[in-house]
């Protein structure tokens, strides 16, 4: 990418989007452009048009999606499926009417079956059931996947789409019924320190396993994949390491100095028992995570204390 390309990240208040904008930045990226929830709703077809027609930009992060936790996935089906649905075909579909050759999509590794062989690769994609908590959320990234690919198919595009493993870092959602388990254990444990409480409830058996990468690594995977040209196909994002939920409790604790008791719920869903991602394919182009989980779980409290702790107690 030229540095001062027009380079479109689409959800850049999101913490994925704003980690893209970040590592642009830090890249000498220049004419980077966004648009709020506000100025550009991305459900509304004519909208998106409109914008990429007038804008038309050379390069598009497609960062955008309706997300959340597991408790989220399994109430709310109808928003993530429809709007994951609508905002990736009208995206996709506007730019290639624009002339947007490149842009890189960015879903999610739970569109990968329940009960994949371990650790998963790309070509395991359709062979097998969804885990049922977040069937609609991965239906809807797997039709963006697949539109990306017929698109480039039919019309020449070089569309790629990027599916990083479990997020975490700076501007994450701490709501406790929508979040994922990583944010929900930093301000469980954080509260719980607090308050001086004896027990930390965390949900689930705490035996499912998972990999945990920090946002900033995931943007550098990004931006390493569109620099090197990388065009059509499905590229997983990850650390090639995972760890039970029991541990990733303990660490966090560890972390934010809670010395109470972790109790396991198990009235509440474990989700899928093992989700790790094979990395070959990105490792063999050349790019690596740099952060290890225990530096990266610090910066995230770190940015949790500044967002929710110190700054409501300077607005106080």
């Amino acid at each position: 990418m030229n540095r001062d390309a027009k380079i479109y990240v689409a959800g850049h208040r999101g913490m994925v989007g704003s980690a893209i904008v970040r590592r642009l930045t830090a890249g000498g990226y220049t004419n980077i452009v966004t648009r709020s929830h506000a100025e550009l709703d991305l459900v509304n077809q004519a909208a998106v048009a409109e914008f990429m027609n007038a804008e038309r930009p050379d390069y598009i992060f497609m960062a955008a999606a309706k997300v959340g936790g597991i408790h989220a996935n399994n109430v709310y089906r109808a928003e993530f499926i429809f709007q994951n649905l609508m905002i990736e075909a009208n995206v996709v579909h506007a730019a290639r009417k624009a002339g947007v050759e490149r842009m890189l999509f960015l879903g999610s590794s739970c569109i990968y079956p329940r009960d994949c062989p371990q650790p998963i690769r790309e070509e395991y994609l359709l062979t097998g059931p969804l885990e049922e908590t977040n069937e609609s959320y991965a239906i809807g990234k797997i039709a963006g996947v697949k539109l990306c690919e017929s698109y480039n198919r039919q019309y020449g595009t070089r569309y790629v789409s990027a599916m990083p493993t479990n997020l975490y870092g700076p501007n994450d959602n701490y709501d406790l019924n929508n979040s994922h388990v990583m944010p929900a254990l930093i301000r469980k444990a954080h509260e719980a320190k607090v308050r001086g409480d004896r027990q930390l409830v965390v949900w689930g058996s705490g035996r499912p396993m998972r990999e945990f990468l920090y946002v900033d690594d995931m943007a550098d995977a990004s931006v390493f994949l569109m620099e090197i040209g990388a065009g059509d196909g499905l590229l997983n994002i990850g650390t090639g390491e995972d760890i039970t939920i029991r541990e990733l409790a303990e660490t966090v604790m560890n972390i934010i100095g809670f010395t109470g008791e972790i109790v396991y719920d198990q009235t509440k869903p474990d989700g899928t028992p093992r989700k790790l991602l094979s990395v070959d394919r990105l490792s063999a182009l050349g790019w690596k995570a740099k952060t290890s989980l225990h530096d990266g779980i610090a910066q995230a409290y770190a940015d949790f204390v500044s967002r929710f702790v110190t700054g409501s107690a300077n607005r106080s």
